[in-house]
Order: structure tokens, then C-alpha cells, then sequence
């Protein structure tokens, strides 16, 4: 077991473990780390704890110390800085006609390095950009290509469930989404309609899908016998949050959809005969 503190470098960024160093931290407490970027400033978001060493990955930097006025008054400069900065890369992409644009910038908490993020379709020779750019600002200049779920991270904005977007709000890492996903939630495969701000499928796709998927696993697929009750029919639909099923099946001389709890039905067996079905309607022939 080994003694961790997890800090965020952004307000909803990934978390990295550092060793507290016997520095009394809560969550949220403002510390100085030291990366592999340089010196950073960091919030705590996991209070210190122990944690199995297969968890972590040795050896943990120790936290340098915890922030103090200074450190918070050095914040706001970078941040009045920031603002510039954004400006200032702004006039230089459109001087330079790069086919790019400019999402966030970030300075090092000890200004040793300025971190430009934009996006583009392609690659973009920046050379000169980058040459341009450190003449003005007189130190190291970064430029990172991001993705549209990492802009979209960035800049925020509202889903169409109108609250803030899940990756902007509270998602420290993306997960995998599929449109497998959508299809075994029965959600309309409109892209317009599963599509987030940044043109992909919603993060929330991934919310209910081990739900769905333990549900489906119990039952046959749509069309396929099942046992129910009254008989063996046809399975027709599906709700998996209400936790029921329709099914066709036939009573007396005429068939019917009937709807049952999903602990009242179950996969045909061995022993089970086969559901009756109704004849397929002829087809109208074609006049000569």
C-alpha cells in the first residue's frame, strides 16, 4: 500500500497521483508539483489515502508544497497573460493563412513554456508559425493538434438535454462509444439526434449500456420464440427499462401482442414447442 493524493491540472482534467509528502491536504486545496512540463499548479481532487501499489505507477513525485498567496497572485498574472496570448496567436494564424484553428492556450506555472491547442483536418506546417510566435513571447512554444472531443472538453457548451455537456462538467476521461450502443438502447440512429456538440456520439450512450446489455443477455432477440406464460409466441419488443416485453402469440384461433414482466417469460427449451406463426401475407402480383 502506498500513500496517494490526486490533483487536477484543469477543472474537469484528467486525475494524477502524487505522494502528499506528509503535507495536511483536503479536496480542493490549491499544491505546486513539480511534472514533466516543470513546475505546475495543481487542486486536489482524491484527499490523501492509501492505495494498492498495482494501482499506481511507481515511483509517485512528492508534492513540493502547498500554495500559498504568492502562488495564487502568480495564477492570475498567467491567467491575465492567457488572455493576450490567445490575441496575439489569433492575428499570427491569420497572417501565416494556416487552415487551423486556435482553441485554448496555456502557460506553465513558472512560464518556462506557452502550450497552443488547435484543431485542423490535416496536417499544418507551423514552423514558421512557432518562430513567430517566440520572437513575441521570448520563451519555449508548444503547438499540440487536438481532436474535436478535446475542443469540445475545452470550450464547454450546452448538450442537447440542456444541461452543460458531461466532458465539460464532470468526465475526466473519454470513454468508448458505439453505435451498437444506440441500436441496443432502440434510440433513433439519426446522426443529428446521437450526436454530441463535437459531431460524435454522446458520451451518455455509455451511461445505461451495461444495464441494457445484462437485460438483453436474458432474453432471445426480437423475433425469436419465448416462453411465456400463455404459451410460447414470438418476441416483438423490448423495454428494457421498464423492465417488460411484447410478445405475439397466439390465443385460441387468433393472434394477439401481450405484454409480461421480463421475470415471467424466458428462453425456450428442449422441451418447448415451437411458437405458431401466422402465415405471410401473398404478395400482389404485378400486372403484365
Amino acid at each position: 500500500m502506498a500513500k496517494i493524493v490526486g490533483i487536477r491540472f484543469r477543472p474537469v482534467g484528467k486525475i494524477y497521483y502524487f505522494s502528499p509528502a506528509d503535507i495536511p491536504l483536503e479536496t480542493g486545496d490549491g499544491v505546486i508539483v513539480e511534472t514533466a512540463r516543470g513546475i505546475e499548479f495543481g487542486k486536489v481532487a482524491i484527499a490523501p489515502r492509501e492505495e494498492e501499489d498495482r494501482r499506481i505507477t511507481q515511483p509517485l513525485k512528492p508534492i513540493v508544497r502547498k500554495a500559498n498567496v504568492g502562488d495564487y497572485k502568480q495564477l492570475e498574472r498567467n491567467e491575465q497573460k492567457r488572455a493576450q496570448a490567445v490575441k496575439e496567436a489569433a492575428a499570427r494564424i491569420a497572417k501565416h493563412k494556416l487552415d487551423m484553428k486556435l482553441v485554448d492556450v496555456e502557460y506553465t506555472f513558472d512560464n518556462s513554456k506557452i502550450i497552443f491547442y488547435f484543431t485542423a483536418n490535416g496536417r499544418v506546417d507551423f514552423r514558421e508559425l512557432v518562430k513567430d510566435l517566440a520572437g513575441v513571447f521570448k520563451t519555449r512554444i508548444e503547438l499540440r493538434q487536438i481532436g474535436v472531443r478535446d475542443e469540445a472538453k475545452m470550450l464547454g457548451g450546452l448538450g442537447s438535454c440542456g444541461r452543460p455537456i458531461c466532458c465539460g462538467a464532470f468526465l475526466g476521461d473519454f470513454q468508448p462509444v458505439s453505435i451498437k450502443m444506440a441500436k441496443e438502447q432502440n434510440l433513433s440512429l439519426n446522426p443529428t439526434k446521437i450526436s454530441g456538440l463535437c459531431g460524435r456520439l454522446m458520451c451518455c450512450l455509455k451511461y445505461e449500456q451495461d444495464y441494457y446489455s445484462q437485460t438483453l443477455k436474458k432474453l432471445p432477440k426480437v423475433g425469436k420464440d419465448i416462453v411465456t406464460p400463455d404459451g410460447v409466441g414470438v418476441l416483438a419488443e423490448i423495454n428494457a427499462i421498464r423492465e417488460r416485453v411484447k410478445v405475439r402469440i397466439k390465443i385460441d384461433e387468433d393472434f394477439d401482442v401481450r405484454e409480461y414482466a421480463i421475470d415471467e417469460v424466458r428462453r425456450p427449451g428442449p422441451d418447448d414447442s415451437a411458437a405458431v406463426r401466422e402465415a405471410p401475407k401473398p404478395k400482389p402480383r404485378r400486372s403484365e
